[in-house]
């Protein structure tokens, strides 16, 4: 399979400006020195807490937000420098599924209305194939006819995202960022979405980014998963691998916390101290270490690289083997 997306170095500081000039004293570094790569028709996933820089990596890539610093890659060309023109361009091959979906639709504007405008603005359907082309997405997303004329507000919670998910696929993308598109739902209803986003996956043959705080979730849908903690990715693996042999000690605590009903309960769930640090002022040497369980004296002084322990593996952490 062929690459569709590489980030190289990828970081994103928010300026902190402060009195009357609103001078810079510092920056958020939301993001700092992410990379990974994405094949063809596959599903990536980011997992990590509130915090971690996870939508922060997704909107960036879309250059909703402009990186500070890094290239991103997509089919071989460096967009991360593009003008605002040739970027509005690349809107049909990557779209976004927001995690609000209600927030992210115009409330004033019918179902039909908000397909219509995103078909009639990037693509050459007009007519009756514009219109064949709107209920042909409402099929594929399980939206009922009678949904074509209501508003956001009237449909259900899950029937949002259902819409949210029927305008990304309107341009008929190669590439979608999923910005935890279940965490707003019912559990029942996150079940269908998932089961949906995995069918059109397999279906249009469809790359995804899947950023989520929920392991469980990830892996339903993720052939390879990245875990991020404090804007860095910590330990990136295949799924099975990830989950069979994971060494980071972030990774053992988010899989410990996964909910086991119906199997024998585990001897002792890892429970960490504190919260994410902040990204105004991150703590030396490893990030993570003033919540490790296993730290040592070096892990506050020096900052671990990402390297790889196997084949596909990497780990950013001085006691990987």
């Amino acid at each position: 399979m062929k690459e569709i997306l590489r980030i190289e170095g990828l970081k994103k500081y928010f300026p902190i400006k402060r009195g009357i000039f609103k001078r810079v004293v510092g920056y958020n570094k939301a993001v700092d020195n992410v990379n990974f790569s994405i094949l063809e028709s596959t599903v990536l996933g980011i997992v990590g807490e509130s915090g971690s820089g996870k939508t922060t990596v997704g909107k960036t890539i879309l250059r909703l937000w402009e990186p500070t610093e890094g290239r991103i890659i997509f089919r071989g060309q460096d967009i991360s420098r593009l003008s605002r023109d040739d970027v509005k361009k690349l809107r049909t091959k990557m779209q976004i599924v927001f995690q609000d979906p209600l927030a992210s639709l115009n409330p004033r504007m019918r179902l039909g209305k908000i397909l219509e405008r995103a078909i009639k603005i990037n693509t050459s359907y007009k007519g009756s194939e514009r219109r064949q082309r709107i209920v042909t997405l409402m099929e594929q997303v399980g939206l009922l006819p009678e949904h074509y004329n209501r508003f956001p507000h009237e449909l259900s919670g899950g029937q949002q995202q259902r819409l949210g998910i029927a305008r990304a696929l309107a341009v008929e993308p190669d590439f979608i960022v999923l910005d935890e598109p279940t965490s707003a739902l019912d559990v029942s209803v996150q079940a269908q979405i998932l089961n949906l986003l995995k069918n059109l996956q397999k279906n249009f043959n469809l790359t995804y980014l899947f950023i989520s705080h929920n392991l469980s979730v990830i892996d339903h849908l993720c052939g390879r998963i990245a875990v991020m903690y404090a804007g860095k990715i910590v330990e990136h693996a295949d799924r099975d691998e990830l989950f069979k042999s994971s060494v980071h000690p972030y990774t053992l605590t988010l899989i410990s916390s996964i909910p086991e009903i119906g199997r024998k309960k585990k001897e002792k769930r890892i429970m960490l101290k504190g919260e994410v640090p902040s990204s105004l002022d991150p703590p030396s040497g490893c990030r993570f270490h003033p919540r490790c369980f296993k730290r040592v004296e070096n892990c506050s002084l020096d900052e671990p690289k990402l390297r790889e322990i196997a084949p596909n593996h990497l780990v950013a952490c001085h006691l990987a083997q």
